[in-house]
Protein backbone atom coordinates (compact mmCIF):
# COMPACT_ATOMS: atom_id res chain seq x y z
CA UNK A 1 0.00 0.00 0.00
CA UNK A 2 2.94 2.59 0.75
CA UNK A 3 4.44 1.74 -2.44
CA UNK A 4 1.72 1.77 -4.43
CA UNK A 5 1.05 5.68 -2.91
CA UNK A 6 4.55 6.51 -3.40
CA UNK A 7 4.13 5.61 -7.32
CA UNK A 8 0.72 7.10 -6.93
CA UNK A 9 2.77 10.58 -5.82
CA UNK A 10 5.31 10.46 -8.07
CA UNK A 11 3.11 10.20 -11.25
CA UNK A 12 1.00 12.83 -9.66
CA UNK A 13 4.28 15.00 -9.40
CA UNK A 14 5.11 14.16 -12.99
CA UNK A 15 2.11 14.93 -14.24
CA UNK A 16 1.64 18.22 -12.51
CA UNK A 17 5.27 19.11 -13.93
CA UNK A 18 4.20 18.37 -17.56
CA UNK A 19 1.38 20.50 -17.07
CA UNK A 20 3.29 23.45 -15.48
CA UNK A 21 6.29 22.75 -18.71
CA UNK A 22 3.23 23.01 -21.20
CA UNK A 23 2.10 26.27 -20.00
CA UNK A 24 5.37 27.62 -19.53
CA UNK A 25 6.19 26.35 -23.17
CA UNK A 26 3.25 28.09 -24.71
CA UNK A 27 4.25 31.43 -22.36
CA UNK A 28 7.70 31.24 -23.75
CA UNK A 29 6.65 30.65 -27.26
CA UNK A 30 4.78 33.69 -27.16
CA UNK A 31 7.39 35.86 -25.31
CA UNK A 32 9.97 34.38 -28.33
CA UNK A 33 7.23 35.62 -30.89
CA UNK A 34 7.05 38.83 -28.91
CA UNK A 35 10.43 39.02 -29.45
CA UNK A 36 11.44 38.45 -32.49
CA UNK A 37 8.80 41.27 -33.52
CA UNK A 38 9.90 43.78 -31.39
CA UNK A 39 13.41 43.34 -32.68
CA UNK A 40 12.15 43.39 -36.65
CA UNK A 41 10.15 46.45 -35.58
CA UNK A 42 13.38 48.46 -34.03
CA UNK A 43 15.97 46.92 -36.73
CA UNK A 44 13.71 47.93 -39.60
CA UNK A 45 12.69 51.72 -38.11
CA UNK A 46 16.14 52.11 -37.74
CA UNK A 47 16.07 50.90 -41.58
CA UNK A 48 13.80 53.43 -42.30
CA UNK A 49 15.40 56.72 -40.05
CA UNK A 50 18.65 55.98 -42.44
CA UNK A 51 16.44 56.22 -45.77
CA UNK A 52 14.55 59.14 -44.31
CA UNK A 53 18.17 60.65 -43.56
CA UNK A 54 19.30 59.99 -46.79
CA UNK A 55 16.60 61.34 -49.03
CA UNK A 56 16.69 64.56 -47.07
CA UNK A 57 20.61 64.68 -47.73
CA UNK A 58 19.78 63.92 -51.69
CA UNK A 59 17.14 66.86 -51.08
CA UNK A 60 19.34 69.64 -51.02
CA UNK A 61 22.07 68.07 -53.69
CA UNK A 62 21.97 69.99 -57.23
CA UNK A 63 20.17 67.77 -59.69
CA UNK A 64 22.20 65.48 -61.25
CA UNK A 65 22.92 65.07 -64.88
CA UNK A 66 20.29 62.85 -66.72
CA UNK A 67 22.76 60.34 -67.72
CA UNK A 68 24.21 59.64 -64.34
CA UNK A 69 21.18 60.34 -61.53
CA UNK A 70 22.00 60.98 -58.16
CA UNK A 71 24.98 59.03 -56.45
CA UNK A 72 24.64 57.39 -52.52
CA UNK A 73 26.10 59.74 -50.04
CA UNK A 74 28.43 58.74 -47.58
CA UNK A 75 27.80 56.90 -45.33
CA UNK A 76 27.53 58.59 -41.88
CA UNK A 77 29.85 55.55 -40.33
CA UNK A 78 32.60 54.24 -41.51
CA UNK A 79 31.54 50.55 -43.13
CA UNK A 80 27.50 51.89 -42.99
CA UNK A 81 25.30 49.64 -44.90
CA UNK A 82 25.44 50.13 -48.50
CA UNK A 83 22.10 52.53 -50.00
CA UNK A 84 20.46 51.85 -53.34
CA UNK A 85 19.73 54.90 -54.82
CA UNK A 86 17.29 54.99 -58.40
CA UNK A 87 16.91 58.86 -60.16
CA UNK A 88 13.12 58.67 -62.12
CA UNK A 89 13.12 61.21 -64.65
CA UNK A 90 9.82 63.00 -66.14
CA UNK A 91 10.26 61.16 -68.85
CA UNK A 92 9.80 57.35 -67.36
CA UNK A 93 13.79 56.94 -67.38
CA UNK A 94 15.37 55.50 -64.01
CA UNK A 95 18.94 55.71 -63.35
CA UNK A 96 20.18 52.98 -60.80
CA UNK A 97 23.68 53.53 -59.05
CA UNK A 98 23.93 49.76 -58.61
CA UNK A 99 23.72 47.80 -61.73
CA UNK A 100 21.69 44.94 -61.79
CA UNK A 101 19.09 46.76 -59.22
CA UNK A 102 16.12 47.06 -61.30
CA UNK A 103 13.45 48.79 -59.27
CA UNK A 104 10.07 47.73 -60.00
CA UNK A 105 7.63 50.24 -61.78
CA UNK A 106 5.24 50.08 -59.13
CA UNK A 107 6.94 51.29 -57.02
CA UNK A 108 8.48 54.27 -58.59
CA UNK A 109 6.54 56.43 -57.01
CA UNK A 110 6.66 55.12 -53.23
CA UNK A 111 6.04 57.91 -51.03
CA UNK A 112 6.02 55.49 -47.53
CA UNK A 113 8.71 52.83 -46.19
CA UNK A 114 8.13 49.72 -48.03
CA UNK A 115 9.38 46.72 -48.22
CA UNK A 116 10.13 45.33 -51.99
CA UNK A 117 12.04 42.11 -53.41
CA UNK A 118 15.02 43.23 -55.82
CA UNK A 119 16.90 40.36 -58.28
CA UNK A 120 15.50 38.10 -55.17
CA UNK A 121 16.48 40.03 -52.05
CA UNK A 122 14.52 42.04 -49.38
CA UNK A 123 14.93 45.55 -50.07
CA UNK A 124 12.95 48.36 -47.91
CA UNK A 125 12.35 51.43 -50.12
CA UNK A 126 11.24 54.91 -49.43
CA UNK A 127 10.83 58.16 -51.97
CA UNK A 128 10.32 61.41 -52.29
CA UNK A 129 10.52 64.33 -54.96
CA UNK A 130 13.33 66.41 -55.24
CA UNK A 131 12.72 69.01 -58.27
CA UNK A 132 11.88 67.71 -61.86
CA UNK A 133 13.21 64.41 -60.39
CA UNK A 134 11.49 61.17 -58.02
CA UNK A 135 14.38 59.68 -55.90
CA UNK A 136 13.98 56.06 -53.99
CA UNK A 137 16.65 55.07 -52.41
CA UNK A 138 16.75 51.72 -50.75
CA UNK A 139 18.65 49.36 -48.30
CA UNK A 140 18.99 45.42 -48.36
CA UNK A 141 17.14 44.31 -45.55
CA UNK A 142 19.76 41.02 -44.70
CA UNK A 143 21.08 43.25 -41.39
CA UNK A 144 17.43 42.59 -39.95
CA UNK A 145 16.56 38.68 -41.79
CA UNK A 146 20.51 37.96 -40.17
CA UNK A 147 19.33 39.33 -36.86
CA UNK A 148 15.90 37.46 -36.95
CA UNK A 149 17.90 33.92 -37.38
CA UNK A 150 20.35 34.56 -34.42
CA UNK A 151 17.28 35.31 -32.03
CA UNK A 152 15.34 32.58 -33.75
CA UNK A 153 18.30 29.91 -33.45
CA UNK A 154 19.19 31.30 -29.61
CA UNK A 155 15.52 31.49 -28.38
CA UNK A 156 15.08 27.35 -29.80
CA UNK A 157 18.32 26.27 -28.15
CA UNK A 158 17.25 28.15 -24.93
CA UNK A 159 13.96 26.76 -24.64
CA UNK A 160 13.78 23.15 -24.78
CA UNK A 161 16.89 24.00 -21.84
CA UNK A 162 14.51 26.08 -19.89
CA UNK A 163 11.78 23.79 -20.81
CA UNK A 164 13.77 20.60 -18.86
CA UNK A 165 14.73 22.83 -15.85
CA UNK A 166 11.06 23.61 -15.33
CA UNK A 167 9.76 20.48 -15.75
CA UNK A 168 13.07 18.77 -13.06
CA UNK A 169 12.15 21.70 -10.75
CA UNK A 170 8.30 21.50 -10.87
CA UNK A 171 9.15 17.43 -10.14
CA UNK A 172 11.36 18.10 -7.54
CA UNK A 173 9.04 21.29 -5.97
CA UNK A 174 6.03 19.20 -6.07
CA UNK A 175 7.20 16.50 -4.34
CA UNK A 176 8.42 18.17 -1.81
CA UNK A 177 5.08 19.82 -1.53
CA UNK A 178 3.37 16.62 -1.86
CA UNK A 179 5.54 14.74 0.50
CA UNK A 180 4.07 16.35 4.06
CA UNK A 181 0.96 16.24 2.64
CA UNK A 182 1.20 12.59 1.86
CA UNK A 183 2.68 11.80 5.03
CA UNK A 184 -0.48 13.97 6.93
CA UNK A 185 -2.47 12.05 5.08
CA UNK A 186 -0.97 8.80 5.62
CA UNK A 187 -0.80 9.09 9.30
CA UNK A 188 -4.45 10.24 9.62
CA UNK A 189 -5.33 6.97 7.26
CA UNK A 190 -3.12 4.83 10.25
CA UNK A 191 -4.30 6.73 12.74
CA UNK A 192 -8.43 6.19 12.17
CA UNK A 193 -6.96 2.20 11.33
CA UNK A 194 -5.42 2.01 14.76
CA UNK A 195 -8.02 3.63 16.52
CA UNK A 196 -11.05 1.39 14.88
CA UNK A 197 -8.92 -1.47 15.84
CA UNK A 198 -8.20 -0.14 19.49
CA UNK A 199 -11.76 0.36 20.10
CA UNK A 200 -13.20 -2.48 18.48
CA UNK A 201 -12.00 -4.80 21.52
CA UNK A 202 -13.74 -3.21 24.26
CA UNK A 203 -16.96 -3.03 22.30
CA UNK A 204 -16.49 -6.62 21.50
CA UNK A 205 -16.17 -7.42 25.15
CA UNK A 206 -19.13 -4.77 25.98
CA UNK A 207 -20.99 -6.50 22.92
CA UNK A 208 -20.73 -10.24 24.21
CA UNK A 209 -21.27 -9.81 28.30
CA UNK A 210 -24.62 -7.98 27.06
CA UNK A 211 -25.44 -10.64 24.59
CA UNK A 212 -24.88 -13.07 27.47
CA UNK A 213 -26.85 -11.70 29.45
CA UNK A 214 -29.60 -11.26 27.39
CA UNK A 215 -29.78 -14.92 26.32
CA UNK A 216 -30.37 -16.48 29.55
CA UNK A 217 -31.17 -15.45 33.37
CA UNK A 218 -28.07 -15.02 35.50
CA UNK A 219 -27.00 -15.09 38.91
CA UNK A 220 -26.41 -11.80 40.47
CA UNK A 221 -22.80 -12.60 41.24
CA UNK A 222 -22.51 -13.59 37.10
CA UNK A 223 -24.33 -10.01 36.44
CA UNK A 224 -21.77 -8.33 39.32
CA UNK A 225 -18.91 -9.70 37.02
CA UNK A 226 -20.36 -8.71 33.93
CA UNK A 227 -21.09 -5.23 35.05
CA UNK A 228 -17.48 -4.77 36.18
CA UNK A 229 -16.16 -5.96 32.46
CA UNK A 230 -18.60 -3.54 31.20
CA UNK A 231 -17.46 -0.68 33.31
CA UNK A 232 -14.07 -1.42 32.46
CA UNK A 233 -13.86 -1.70 28.90
CA UNK A 234 -16.44 1.48 28.96
CA UNK A 235 -13.67 3.29 30.62
CA UNK A 236 -10.93 2.66 28.51
CA UNK A 237 -13.54 3.10 25.52
CA UNK A 238 -13.73 6.29 27.28
CA UNK A 239 -9.99 6.89 27.22
CA UNK A 240 -8.80 6.36 24.38
CA UNK A 241 -11.52 8.56 23.34
CA UNK A 242 -10.43 11.40 25.28
CA UNK A 243 -7.07 10.72 24.22
CA UNK A 244 -8.08 10.96 20.51
CA UNK A 245 -9.98 14.24 21.03
CA UNK A 246 -7.16 15.99 22.53
CA UNK A 247 -4.54 14.62 19.81
CA UNK A 248 -7.04 15.47 17.29
CA UNK A 249 -7.26 19.07 18.88
CA UNK A 250 -3.52 19.74 19.93
CA UNK A 251 -3.00 19.10 15.73
CA UNK A 252 -5.50 21.77 14.44
CA UNK A 253 -4.85 24.15 17.09
CA UNK A 254 -2.97 27.00 15.25
CA UNK A 255 -1.76 28.90 18.54
CA UNK A 256 -0.56 26.89 21.59
CA UNK A 257 -1.62 28.04 24.67
CA UNK A 258 0.36 30.64 26.72
CA UNK A 259 3.10 29.50 28.38
CA UNK A 260 2.88 30.44 32.89
CA UNK A 261 6.06 30.75 35.12
CA UNK A 262 5.45 27.12 36.54
CA UNK A 263 7.28 25.91 39.47
CA UNK A 264 8.57 22.10 38.24
CA UNK A 265 8.96 20.44 41.99
CA UNK A 266 5.63 21.66 42.93
CA UNK A 267 3.77 20.08 40.11
CA UNK A 268 5.38 17.16 40.24
CA UNK A 269 4.38 16.85 43.99
CA UNK A 270 1.16 17.49 42.93
CA UNK A 271 1.08 14.68 40.56
CA UNK A 272 2.22 12.46 42.70
CA UNK A 273 -0.48 13.00 45.43
CA UNK A 274 -3.18 12.52 42.78
CA UNK A 275 -1.62 8.77 42.07
CA UNK A 276 -0.68 7.83 45.13
CA UNK A 277 -3.85 5.97 45.30
CA UNK A 278 -2.87 4.10 42.12
CA UNK A 279 1.12 3.06 43.53
CA UNK A 280 -0.96 2.11 46.95
CA UNK A 281 -3.08 -0.35 45.06
CA UNK A 282 -0.75 -2.26 43.18
CA UNK A 283 2.12 -1.87 46.75
CA UNK A 284 4.62 0.37 44.61
CA UNK A 285 6.66 2.95 46.90
CA UNK A 286 6.06 6.45 44.96
CA UNK A 287 8.90 8.20 45.84
CA UNK A 288 9.25 12.31 45.18
CA UNK A 289 12.45 14.37 45.20
CA UNK A 290 12.68 17.61 44.37
CA UNK A 291 16.17 19.79 44.62
CA UNK A 292 16.16 22.74 46.63
CA UNK A 293 16.54 26.40 44.52
CA UNK A 294 14.50 27.27 41.74
CA UNK A 295 12.79 25.15 39.71
CA UNK A 296 10.39 27.54 37.45
CA UNK A 297 9.55 26.74 33.65
CA UNK A 298 7.69 28.44 31.22
CA UNK A 299 5.34 26.07 30.18
CA UNK A 300 1.28 26.00 29.70
CA UNK A 301 0.24 24.47 33.07
CA UNK A 302 -2.53 22.11 31.88
CA UNK A 303 0.06 20.90 29.55
CA UNK A 304 2.52 19.98 32.60
CA UNK A 305 0.19 18.35 34.49
CA UNK A 306 -1.19 15.91 31.20
CA UNK A 307 2.57 15.01 30.38
CA UNK A 308 3.37 14.28 34.32
CA UNK A 309 0.32 12.59 34.54
CA UNK A 310 1.12 10.60 31.54
CA UNK A 311 4.55 9.59 32.76
CA UNK A 312 3.74 8.62 35.96
CA UNK A 313 0.73 6.64 34.71
CA UNK A 314 3.06 4.56 32.17
CA UNK A 315 5.62 3.88 35.55
CA UNK A 316 3.15 2.93 38.00
CA UNK A 317 0.95 0.34 35.29
CA UNK A 318 4.27 -1.50 34.09
CA UNK A 319 6.08 -1.62 37.29
CA UNK A 320 5.05 -5.03 39.11
CA UNK A 321 3.10 -5.31 42.23
CA UNK A 322 5.80 -4.49 44.76
CA UNK A 323 7.74 -2.20 42.50
CA UNK A 324 8.58 1.13 43.18
CA UNK A 325 8.35 4.14 41.15
CA UNK A 326 10.75 7.51 41.63
CA UNK A 327 9.90 11.19 40.26
CA UNK A 328 12.51 13.55 40.73
CA UNK A 329 13.08 17.26 39.44
CA UNK A 330 16.63 18.04 39.33
CA UNK A 331 18.83 21.22 37.88
CA UNK A 332 20.79 20.49 34.74
CA UNK A 333 23.34 23.44 34.23
CA UNK A 334 20.51 26.64 32.99
CA UNK A 335 17.68 24.15 32.57
CA UNK A 336 15.25 21.87 34.98
CA UNK A 337 15.18 18.11 34.68
CA UNK A 338 12.00 16.22 35.98
CA UNK A 339 12.59 11.79 35.71
CA UNK A 340 10.34 9.40 36.29
CA UNK A 341 12.38 6.29 36.74
CA UNK A 342 10.42 2.51 37.24
CA UNK A 343 11.18 -0.73 37.98
CA UNK A 344 9.33 -2.24 34.77
CA UNK A 345 10.53 -4.39 32.16
CA UNK A 346 12.15 -0.99 30.98
CA UNK A 347 12.23 0.27 26.81
CA UNK A 348 14.39 -1.80 24.59
CA UNK A 349 16.99 0.28 23.02
CA UNK A 350 15.48 -0.69 19.60
CA UNK A 351 12.04 0.59 20.26
CA UNK A 352 13.43 3.76 21.55
CA UNK A 353 12.62 5.37 18.40
CA UNK A 354 9.07 4.62 18.10
CA UNK A 355 7.73 4.89 21.49
CA UNK A 356 6.30 8.32 20.69
CA UNK A 357 4.61 6.67 17.60
CA UNK A 358 0.77 7.21 17.98
CA UNK A 359 -0.87 3.32 19.17
CA UNK A 360 2.81 1.61 19.62
CA UNK A 361 3.71 -0.52 22.79
CA UNK A 362 7.15 -0.90 23.40
CA UNK A 363 5.70 -3.95 25.55
CA UNK A 364 2.87 -6.37 25.14
CA UNK A 365 1.65 -5.21 28.49
CA UNK A 366 -1.94 -4.75 28.61
CA UNK A 367 -3.77 -1.70 29.65
CA UNK A 368 -2.38 1.04 27.64
CA UNK A 369 -3.74 2.42 24.25
CA UNK A 370 -0.51 3.90 22.72
CA UNK A 371 -1.43 7.35 23.20
CA UNK A 372 -0.06 8.57 26.29
CA UNK A 373 3.58 8.94 25.03
CA UNK A 374 2.15 10.35 22.31
CA UNK A 375 0.38 13.13 24.06
CA UNK A 376 3.57 13.35 25.91
CA UNK A 377 5.85 13.95 23.37
CA UNK A 378 3.85 16.37 21.12
CA UNK A 379 3.53 18.33 24.54
CA UNK A 380 7.17 18.71 24.81
CA UNK A 381 7.80 19.35 21.36
CA UNK A 382 5.34 22.06 21.50
CA UNK A 383 7.18 23.81 24.55
CA UNK A 384 10.38 23.53 23.67
CA UNK A 385 11.41 20.41 25.92
CA UNK A 386 14.28 17.98 25.27
CA UNK A 387 13.84 14.32 26.01
CA UNK A 388 15.89 11.45 27.34
CA UNK A 389 15.44 8.02 27.60
CA UNK A 390 17.23 5.41 29.21
CA UNK A 391 17.11 2.42 31.69
CA UNK A 392 16.64 2.98 35.86
CA UNK A 393 18.91 1.78 38.31
CA UNK A 394 16.40 -0.95 38.85
CA UNK A 395 16.17 -2.24 34.74
CA UNK A 396 13.19 -0.12 33.95
CA UNK A 397 12.54 2.25 32.59
CA UNK A 398 13.46 6.16 33.04
CA UNK A 399 11.95 8.62 30.93
CA UNK A 400 13.41 12.64 31.82
CA UNK A 401 12.41 16.08 30.23
CA UNK A 402 13.87 19.20 30.46
CA UNK A 403 13.52 22.59 29.73
CA UNK A 404 15.32 25.78 30.42
CA UNK A 405 15.11 27.54 33.31
CA UNK A 406 12.59 30.18 33.35
CA UNK A 407 13.98 32.44 36.37
CA UNK A 408 17.58 32.10 37.45
CA UNK A 409 18.73 31.31 40.59
CA UNK A 410 21.61 33.42 42.66
CA UNK A 411 24.62 34.00 40.68
CA UNK A 412 22.93 32.31 37.46
CA UNK A 413 21.45 33.87 34.54
CA UNK A 414 18.24 32.49 32.67
CA UNK A 415 19.30 30.78 29.18
CA UNK A 416 16.51 30.08 26.56
CA UNK A 417 18.43 27.66 24.47
CA UNK A 418 16.91 26.30 20.73
CA UNK A 419 14.07 24.21 21.25
CA UNK A 420 14.69 20.55 20.48
CA UNK A 421 12.68 17.42 20.69
CA UNK A 422 12.57 13.73 19.70
CA UNK A 423 13.64 10.63 21.23
CA UNK A 424 17.32 10.22 22.97
CA UNK A 425 18.04 14.10 22.75
CA UNK A 426 19.15 15.76 25.78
Amino acid sequence: MTAHRAVDLRSTSIRVALSAAVVVGVAYLLVAAAVVLIVTRSLTAQVDDHLAQTLDRLSHEPPPAQSTGFGAPPPEHPFGPPVIVWTVYPDGQVISNTANATLPAAYRDVSTPTTITVNQAQVRIDGTQTGAQYVVVGQTMESVSQAQSTVIVAEALIGPVLLVLVFLGAVVIGRRVAAPIERARQRQLEFTADASHELRTPLSVIEAQTSLALSAERSAAWYRTAFERVDRESKRIRRLVDDMLWLARFDAAQAHPDAEPVDLGVMAAQTADRFAVVAESRHLALRVHAEPGSSVVAVPPDWLDRLLGVLLDNACRYSPEGGSVDLSVAHDGSRIRVTVDDSGPGIPPEERSRIFDRFHRATDAPGGSGLGLAIADAIVRATGGRWRIGSSASGGASLSVSWPRAFAGPGESASRQPAEGGPGSG
